[in-house]
């Protein structure tokens, strides 16, 4: 009795650990078989030499660790519906692989915001310097490097030009990563222009595979697991193109007026421009499509009638006033204060200064809160 009373505890103890083992085995057989190469690999035309273990190893460790990420590659999916389709047309113009569009997700996860410690931002990653020798803007006021559309063609312009300089893909892709002046250096020094036999930063060592092992996930998803209908897919942007003439610093909250929408909405499809104003000058802008109709009419109207109000807004700063005291004095929050003026919690203020010290009259305020004084990007 006994002893089949311990026999019988035993088994069922041990059910969990089976069961478990069994769970796990399960698991890791798709990821085994998913690991499988088909012959010839090739990336942007060009052969991947798998027939070497040490490039099998680095591929596959990119491949699990980006499968792994589950959560990660279904946002990365998703985001090629809104953003696949503009790339893969500019990369046919230009005459450039289609394989170059998996780089957008190694640089970015396909976020317009994207940033990095470096400086680089935007769904390519581009440097200030990079960017600005490519034609985009970038200062306080914008930077077109979060601008979807004009970054893929600066990036790809600069991506065929390290083409033309290095004369191979993987070679032009790693000096995409790590700056072509350093890679020529690697080059020199060890002898050597294969790129899967030079020694180079460990992430532009990781950088190549992880954009191949990217490309084999997204062309073949349900082989990993991932099984997404059409409908799941982020639609591309739709938007029509309006010209914004700017005299002055024009106040983003007008352009979204007469575009007959609100100001998320405008900074979302212009993620270029910073802050609260337009600068002066003359811009294209991306607005919801049933803004266009009337637009410039509309703009002209609001911008004479907030001139009308502007000094019914105004207060002369005096001796001993202090921002946060002039805040408290008209109760408005010390961020809005700020924003109206375009200045910074640090700025020194002056006697005889002009501060805007109320809001626009067509927007009703909360009782009581604010925002942050710097925009949040």
């Amino acid at each position: 009795m006994h002893r089949l009373f311990i026999l019988c505890a035993l088994t069922l103890i041990g059910l969990p650990f089976l069961s478990a083992g069994v769970a796990a085995q399960e698991e890791s057989e798709p990821l085994l078989s998913a690991l499988l190469l088909e012959t010839p690999v090739m990336l942007c035309g060009e052969p991947v030499p798998v027939e070497d273990p040490q490039v099998v190893e680095r591929y596959e460790k990119e491949k699990l660790l980006s499968v792994g990420d589950r959560a990660q590659v279904i946002l990365w999916l998703k985001r090629t519906g809104r953003y696949f389709p503009h790339i893969e047309t500019v990369l046919k113009e230009k005459g450039l692989p289609d394989d170059i569009k998996y780089l957008a997700i190694v640089e970015s996860a396909l976020r317009v915001h994207a940033g990095s410690s470096k400086g680089a931002m935007g769904v390519w990653q581009l440097m200030p310097q990079t960017a600005r020798k490519y034609g985009l803007t970038v200062n306080s006021r914008f930077d077109e490097r979060r601008n979807f559309y004009r970054s893929t063609e600066a990036a790809l312009d600069y991506l065929k030009a390290l083409y033309e300089r290095f004369g191979s893909w993987s070679l032009s892709l790693a000096a995409y990563n790590m700056g072509e002046e350093g890679l020529e250096a690697q080059i020199l020094e060890q002898g050597t222009s294969d790129y899967y036999r030079l020694y180079l930063p460990l992430e532009t060592q990781r950088f190549v595979f992880r954009l191949l092992a990217i490309k084999h996930i997204v062309e073949a998803p349900e082989k990993y697991g991932f099984h997404l209908s059409a409908n799941d897919y982020y639609p591309p942007e739709i938007f029509s193109v309006v010209t914004v003439q700017a005299m002055g610093d024009l106040p983003v909250r007008l352009i979204a007026k007469a575009a007959q929408t609100d100001f998320k909405t405008i900074k979302d499809l212009n993620p270029e421009l910073r802050g609260y104003y337009l600068a002066a000058g003359t811009r294209r802008f991306h607005v919801p499509e049933n803004g266009k109709a009337g637009f410039n009419d509309r703009l002209a109207r609001l911008i004479e009638a907030d001139k009308k109000v502007y000094d019914q807004r105004i207060y002369m700063v005096r001796k001993g006033d202090s921002l946060s005291g002039i805040a408290e004095k008209f109760d408005v929050p010390l961020a809005a204060l700020l924003i109206w003026n375009r200045i910074g919690l640090r700025d020194v203020i002056h006697p005889g200064q002009h501060l805007v010290i109320s809001p626009p009259t067509d927007v009703s305020r909360p009782a009581s809160g604010g925002a942050d004084a710097e925009e949040k990007e």
